[in-house]
Parts: structure tokens; C-alpha cells; sequence
């Protein structure tokens, strides 16, 4: 976020004005310029863990004027939330990266820009994750400069989202033919408040078995995860196989697989 501290840094506060004027009063032109082809970590979701900080690339193409020095505005790609992206905006709806993006001119009036944008989990410094932000993002961009702010918005959406893990156990092993086999496992996934795991509770979770020999997985059942996400069912052993557990994950939290649990039927 820190949309107002990047903007004194690159800009000036004669800048920084033209996100400070009341909503009722119509805010500076700035930059006479257009964005096209925004795109933010390849179009892939951006997945964070507990603790430690990610940092996706985004690029861009601004056209501006033959005669618009490219020295006298910064760019940056943007995330937003809500309808608008202006000066009105409040500050926890804004994403920018610490740094304006860096532009090299392709001709007279195309510049092609790469810049970065930086998650931080709660216990790395200048922390910006907290639970709360985690899903759906739109995509956009800004210019600015002494005169004022031109945004760019509608360029997409991107998904912000908490890492998560499946665990799974199917035992006894080996068992006879017949006979009852208990899959156990657990969904937890980055609570950036406190930067540890917690459970997911209240997911539906598909139990999966791959016979041995086989490579292709088959759903068995669905289960629904615990209050600490804790998974537990009962199948009936038939024949030696792999067992997993698959969840396809929501906006808040990516899809994620556990590794298959072998069980020798005798």
C-alpha cells in the first residue's frame, strides 16, 4: 500500500496533492498519457505464506505525447478494490509497489515499463497483509506528476491469496481386503494476522484413490473440514492403491494437493 509515502519520494508534495483534495472538489489533470497491456506476476494469482515477503514483477506500455518528457512523470502498476481508483481512494485499497516502474522508450511516443510489487506478511518489516485483504484485486495503473494523477483502471483482476497445505494419513497399513480403512489429514493455511498456519475450517475436500499401477486419480467422496480443519472419513480397503486428499481452494486460498498415501491391501 504506502501509496502516499512512494509518491512524496518519487514526486514532491505538490504532487502528493492531487490525492489529497476533497472528493467534492475535481482533482489536477495529470499526465497526458494511456496504459495498455497491464499485467501483474504473468496473470498468475499472487499466493503469500505466514512469514515471508513475495515480491511479483508487473509490466506495462504507456503512450504519451511525441513531445512529453518521459522524465517528468513516474509510472507504477496499481491493485485496487472498489469501484474507482482516484484520489478519493482510501489508502487501504490501493497496491503499489515500493518503487515507480522503469520505462524504456520503444519510439518517440511508447514506452515500455516493468516495476514490482511487494506482500508482506505481518512479521516482515513494513508488514501490509493482514487477513482482511486477501481475494479478488483489480488491475490498474498510474501516472503522475506536478500537475496531478491519471489512472488507468478495468485492466483485470488478480487473486491475493493465503498459502496453503493438506496433509493426509490412511491407515492401518498394511490391511486385509475388506476391511476398514481411516483417512485422516488436515487444510490449514497462512493466517498473516499471527504468521502461522491455521486451520481452513468448513471446506468441502475430495478424498481421491489411485489404484497401483495406475496414474490417474478418481474421487472417492467429498468431506467438509473441521473447525481446525481437520479431515476424517472410512473407506473399505479393496486393493492397493495411493490416497489423497484435494481441495480446489477458493479467492482467499489457492487449490493445493496432498501427496498420495500408499496402502499395501492384503
Amino acid at each position: 500500500m504506502r501509496i502516499r509515502a512512494l509518491l512524496v519520494a518519487t514526486t514532491g508534495a505538490v504532487a502528493l496533492s492531487a490525492l489529497a483534495v476533497p472528493a467534492a472538489q475535481a482533482a489536477p489533470a495529470g499526465p497526458a498519457v494511456t496504459f495498455s497491456g497491464v499485467q501483474v506476476n504473468g496473470g498468475k494469482n499472487v499466493v503469500v505464506g505466514p512469514t515471508t515477503k513475495v515480491t511479483v514483477p508487473a509490466s506495462y506500455t504507456v503512450t504519451k505525447a511525441a513531445g512529453l518528457n518521459a522524465n517528468s512523470f513516474v509510472t507504477f502498476p496499481v491493485l485496487y478494490r472498489g469501484t474507482t481508483l482516484n484520489e478519493s481512494t482510501p489508502d487501504d485499497h490501493v497496491w503499489i509497489g515500493d518503487e515507480p516502474g522503469t520505462c524504456t522508450a520503444s519510439s518517440p511516443t511508447v514506452l515500455k515499463c516493468t516495476a514490482t510489487l511487494q506482500f508482506r506478511p505481518k512479521s516482515t518489516e513494513f508488514a501490509d497483509l493482514t487477513n482482511a485483504v486477501a481475494g479478488t484485486w483489480k488491475i490498474g495503473a498510474a501516472a503522475i506528476n506536478a500537475d496531478g494523477l491519471t489512472t488507468k483502471t478495468n485492466a483485470g483482476t488478480i487473486q491475493v491469496q493465503r498459502q496453503a497445505k493438506l496433509t493426509v494419513d490412511a491407515a492401518p497399513e498394511p490391511v486385509k481386503k475388506g476391511k476398514v480403512i481411516t483417512v485422516t489429514g488436515a487444510l490449514t493455511r497462512a493466517n498473516w494476522d499471527t504468521n502461522r498456519y491455521a486451520g481452513y475450517s468448513g471446506q468441502s475436500v475430495k478424498l481421491q484413490f489411485r489404484k497401483k499401477g495406475s496414474s490417474t486419480y478418481s474421487t472417492v467422496k467429498t468431506v467438509k473440514s473441521s473447525a481446525t480443519g481437520g479431515l476424517k472419513t472410512t473407506v473399505t480397503a479393496s486393493v492397493d492403491g495411493y490416497y489423497r486428499f484435494v481441495f480446489a481452494g477458493t479467492s482467499t486460498t489457492p487449490a493445493v494437493s496432498a501427496a498420495g498415501d500408499f496402502v499395501d491391501v492384503k
